[in-house]
């Protein structure tokens, strides 16, 4: 092997053009593996940055650690079966703990009794409503039979307070009978007080005793209609003219009879109203004698 002399060397080395500074070697780091397996590494002025970034060798390593970690848990199944298998065990156990509630629920004895009250009022609830429903058809029957006209008189006085009028005096009997039709319960049966009207002007009243009446069941019921010392104030001329032997006086009969029925004791209850209205007209030749009224009122 021939040696070159440092002459040569010297020579060489002044004939050989300078070379340009090598370059530093930039490093493109990408948060994803795909871009980090096609990672480039350049050394052309064009495709780097006109700065240097400096990347921490130590946070390099550890993002990708990180980074491999990750996708190789993904890229394996079997870490994938794992974590589904944890899932598995932590809904197996919802599952038991929700069942064992459920079951401690049902073995607790204030479960069954509220259970047990609850379709007990649901079913004597629906149990009413069918009694409810099949007392509507059972309403009382009210007829009203006659009226006695026992004394009607007309005298000149003055009311309370001094005022001279003519005063009336009346008294009279209602006769009426009350049917209870229903096969299964009782009625309570009152009413409101029965007027004696003269167009809008009430001339008497009375009060109807209260009774009741089983299934089945009828009653004869006597009211007393009276009216002492009324002041007419000489609105009703007519009535003050008709006290002699030709007296023919048109009056009305008006009330309300109230039925309570008691269809399963006071805890069910159904109550009747029936409206009633009269046209009675008083003659002096029956005073003391029944007038029917049967044909002559009328039922709401």
């Amino acid at each position: 092997m021939h040696m070159k002399s440092d002459s040569e060397v010297t020579s060489l080395d002044a004939s050989t053009p300078p070379r340009s500074p090598r370059r530093p070697v930039y490093y493109v780091q990408s948060p994803s593996q795909h871009d980090v397996e096609k990672m480039s590494y350049g050394s052309s002025p064009i495709g780097s940055p006109g700065h240097y970034y400096h990347c921490s060798p130590i946070h390099h390593s550890r993002e990708s650690s990180s980074t491999t970690r990750f996708s190789a848990s993904i890229k394996n199944p079997r870490n994938l079966s794992t974590w589904k298998k944890i899932h598995t065990e932590i809904d197996e156990d919802d599952d038991e703990d929700q069942h064992d509630e459920e079951m401690s629920i049902r073995n607790n004895p204030k479960f069954y009794v509220i259970c047990f009250v609850f379709c007990f009022v649901l079913l004597f609830s629906f149990f009413s409503l069918i009694l409810w429903g099949a007392s509507k058809p059972y309403e009382p029957k009210i007829s009203v039979k006659e009226i006695v006209l026992k004394s009607f008189n007309i005298q000149s006085g003055s009311d309370r307070t001094g005022v001279p009028s003519e005063m009336l005096t009346l008294e009279s009997t209602v006769k009426m009978v009350v049917r209870n039709p229903a096969t299964f319960f009782k009625i309570h049966v009152s009413a409101s007080p029965l007027q004696l009207q003269y167009l809008y002007f009430t001339l008497a009243s009375g009060e109807m005793e209260e009774f009741s009446l089983t299934r089945k069941k009828e009653r004869i019921v006597k009211t007393s209609v009276n009216a002492t010392s009324v002041p007419l104030y000489g609105a009703l001329p007519v009535l003050a003219n008709t006290h002699g032997p030709e007296m023919n006086v048109a009056l009305n009969l008006t009330f309300v009879v109230r039925s309570r029925a008691y269809v399963l004791g006071k805890l069910v209850r159904h109550t009747f109203h029936r409206k009633i209205l009269c046209h009675v007209t008083f003659k002096s030749k029956n005073l003391g004698h029944p007038n029917n009224l049967t044909n002559s009122c009328e039922y709401h």
